[in-house]
């Protein structure tokens, strides 16, 4: 039996109502509908008990995600996805997002050119963040946008020794920095001041967020690259690692953030060229608009 996983934001009444619907639609042409709830702050697929089952055998196969929300929603799909190999279905129900990028309001036709082969699969890389203290690992988690080392609170400068390679990039003061994808360079790391980088490029972007000293600039690296953060004393400041702004944990001081391109990648579809560029023009007034 063909399978879909409907993933659901709770919080948009858009997406609860937009819901039905697609459950009908996906039942009308006989393909099982498992539905997921995403609260936007659960970080893992709680609701779902997927057990030891096997995604890839005709059984259980699964042809995709739908998500139904903007960007975060996908976001939370990712890291559970990837696993698997399943593609993600992105309908976009919050605002002009830079992933979810197929509209609420034509998404039977793009869904029906999905099952007949003629829409795009694009593949976008992941960042890994592993924390050891000691010689033990406490956290890991992959991530499509990023993954922040902060402070935690407001205005808390946080004392970060960095290296890349292993060649050390030096002590950065400041309130953290992030690692991000090319698909997440449009996101913190560019509030943060990062630059913008088109997701077909496999790099990854290190930026520092409000850095102490001038002389912190964001870098480019290339996705061998092995970036290793060790907290050091902050004055008392807290630090946590967050991956995608949802999966986080504190860390201590002598702990060590290791953070590379992860081994899986996800599968986005209708994520092409053309929709990172209208949001582009949409977000930076490129051409105009009103969201700059």
């Amino acid at each position: 039996m063909k399978k879909c996983l409907l993933i659901v934001n709770s919080y948009n009444e858009d997406a609860c109502r937009l819901s039905s619907e697609v459950d009908f639609y996906l039942t009308s042409k006989k393909i099982f509908v498992e539905k997921i709830s995403y609260s936007g702050q659960n970080s893992v697929f709680s609701d779902y008990n997927y057990g030891d089952a096997n995604f890839t055998d005709d059984e259980n196969k699964i042809l995709c995600a739908i998500t139904l929300g903007g960007d975060g929603t996908v976001l939370f799909a990712a890291r559970f996805c990837s696993l698997y190999g399943i593609p993600i279905f992105p309908i976009n129900l919050g605002q002009f997002g830079f992933i979810a990028g197929i509209s609420s309001s034509r998404w039977q036709e793009s869904f029906d050119d999905f099952l007949d082969g003629k829409f795009s699969v694009a593949q976008r890389s992941m960042v890994r963040a592993e924390v050891y203290r000691g010689e033990e690992k406490v956290f890991s988690s992959n991530a499509l946008n990023d993954v922040s080392v902060t402070g935690k609170g407001i205005a808390r400068i946080v004392s970060l020794e960095v290296s890349c390679n292993s060649n050390a990039l030096g002590t950065f003061k400041a309130d953290g920095i992030v690692i991000a994808t090319a698909t997440g360079s449009t996101a913190y790391s560019a509030a943060a001041g990062g630059p913008i980088v088109d997701p077909a490029v496999d790099a990854l972007v290190l930026s520092p967020v409000c850095a102490f000293s001038l002389s912190n600039r964001p870098l480019v690296l290339p996705p061998w690259s092995l970036i290793s953060v060790k907290v050091l004393p902050s004055r008392g400041a807290e630090v946590c690692v967050t991956c995608d702004g949802q999966s986080s944990t504190e860390v201590c001081v002598g702990d060590e953030i290791r953070i590379c391109k992860a081994v899986e990648t996800v599968k986005l579809i209708g994520c092409g060229p053309d929709v990172f560029y209208s949001a582009l023009r949409s977000k930076l007034n490129w051409s105009g608009g009103s969201l700059a």
